[in-house]
């Protein structure tokens, strides 16, 4: 694929499209995003748009101050707001004669292969027909169980679906700085720098501020955890300035000096590109969490099997089934791959510790000897 020719996700987030005071839509920041992306159409790029939004403009419409905390308010505020979020974008998109499509994902709809592969031929023929999807998670039906979790995650995901080549996450920041630029100095420590090139995203997702606006669901830890999981598809992806769309172009471009850029796996390491599979796996919604002990975690970072043996105690967390994708956490806490597991939750937790010669004994029937084969784990973390 030439330069002239990528596929790009730019995910924009709630805070950069509403205006902090009076919560009205930002229009010249959605013109500007919206003149970038059609720029981009025209130099050879396919484009997919991931929005935030709804619920707050759902309740600028309606006059509700704060953010609802309710999901069935949450879920109404995203029915009246969605619309009017679109209506924004179509009149922008349609002043610049670039056909858009709105799609709605619920996790549940990639949860399975055949939903992944429905999912990828939509977006294929969308962009094929020249269309920039428009992409929001469906917050009208989706439940807190079912649910991507904030846009900066499902914006990573869709890029791993779309098999793109860069994410752009377009925020209220303009790069990742090595101390809050946004707080007092403190005496004798350095001022804060932009990070302009991460080669291991792994390393600095531990120390990042989790915080976010009252609208919005992310701060840059889902942002630093949406550039691992895109990085473990092969994806790079970029932190820019919301306010500031070219610099989309100029990353592009070849330009390091604007943004901050977390280089893809694949990249560092010189390896080939990510197999479809393990892209369908990084893909997939995790249902719940098991936590694996410093054995096990190194184990699965040489890519092994995942066994019973490896898991500690209290460490399977969820309610998920068999066949379910789950998040595999090590020692710390740090979440170091994608798994589909071959045994329920409540089966997980009757097998912490156990040996895979004992494994029928504690269920009562024979099963497979393993939690996750290798064939069905996608790492996301080496280090």
């Amino acid at each position: 694929m030439s330069d002239k020719n990528k596929i790009v996700v730019i995910k924009v987030g709630t805070s950069s499209i509403l205006r902090a005071g009076t919560d009205h839509l930002a229009l010249s920041t959605l013109a500007s995003l919206v003149e970038t992306i059609c720029s981009l159409r025209a130099t050879g790029h396919d484009v997919v748009l991931v929005s935030s939004g709804a619920v707050g403009v759902g309740c600028q419409r309606l006059g509700v101050k704060m953010r609802p905390k309710e999901m069935a308010k949450l879920q109404a505020m995203a029915a009246v707001g969605q619309p009017h979020l679109m209506r924004h974008y179509d009149t922008l998109f349609h002043a610049l004669s670039q056909p858009i499509a709105q799609v709605l994902l619920t996790a549940d709809a990639l949860g399975t292969r055949s939903g992944y592969l429905n999912s990828k031929a939509t977006f294929e023929e969308l962009l094929a027909l020249g269309v920039v999807p428009v992409v929001n998670e469906n917050d009208t039906i989706a439940v807190s169980e079912l649910r991507f979790g904030d846009n900066d995650t499902l914006s990573a995901l869709v890029a791993t679906l779309v098999g793109a080549d860069h994410l752009f996450l377009a925020t209220d920041v303009d790069a990742l700085y090595t101390s809050n630029p946004n707080a007092p100095p403190k005496p004798g420590m350095p001022p804060p720098t932009a990070m302009r090139v991460v080669e291991d995203v792994t390393q600095v997702l531990t120390a990042a501020d989790g915080g976010g606006s009252q609208w919005g669901t992310g701060g840059m830890a889902t942002k630093l955890k949406a550039a691992q999981l895109a990085g473990a598809a092969g994806i790079a992806t970029t932190i820019v300035h919301a306010q500031k769309p070219e610099a989309i172009a100029a990353v592009l471009g070849g330009a390091t000096d604007v943004g901050t850029t977390f280089l893809p796996a694949n990249r560092r390491a010189g390896g080939p590109a990510v197999r479809e599979h393990k892209r369908w796996l990084m893909a997939l919604p995790p249902r719940g969490e098991l936590h694996l002990d410093e054995g096990a975690a190194a184990a699965v970072r040489r890519g092994a099997t995942l066994f019973a043996a490896g898991l500690v105690t209290g460490g399977v967390v969820g309610d998920f089934r068999e066949q379910d994708a789950v998040r595999l956490l090590d020692e710390k806490g740090v979440e170091i791959a994608r798994a589909v597991v071959n045994y329920s939750a409540e089966q997980a937790r009757q097998l912490v510790g156990v040996r895979s010669d004992e494994m029928s004994d504690k269920l009562g029937y024979h099963g497979p000897e393993e939690l996750a084969s290798r064939h069905n784990l996608a790492l996301l973390s080496t280090e």
